[in-house]
């Protein structure tokens, strides 16, 4: 069996979790997201697609 989890809601539990814990404050988070967000209408977005679905293909692999 098969457990699919969307990225973007397994990193928005990282963000909440460092949030709870206070190992990163409510502004630093608010940046951090600004700084995703605009990040993705740049050129570089691609790239960082990319990259991160090389990565996400690449992780089964490593488990066998």
């Amino acid at each position: 069996m098969t457990l699919t989890i969307p990225l973007v809601l397994l990193l928005a539990v990282v963000v909440v979790l460092l949030l709870r814990f206070r190992a990163v404050g409510a502004g630093a988070a608010v940046a951090v997201a600004l700084f995703g967000f605009y990040l993705a209408h740049t050129g570089a977005a691609d790239t960082v697609n990319r990259l991160v679905t090389a990565v996400t293909d690449a992780l089964p692999g490593i488990t066998r």
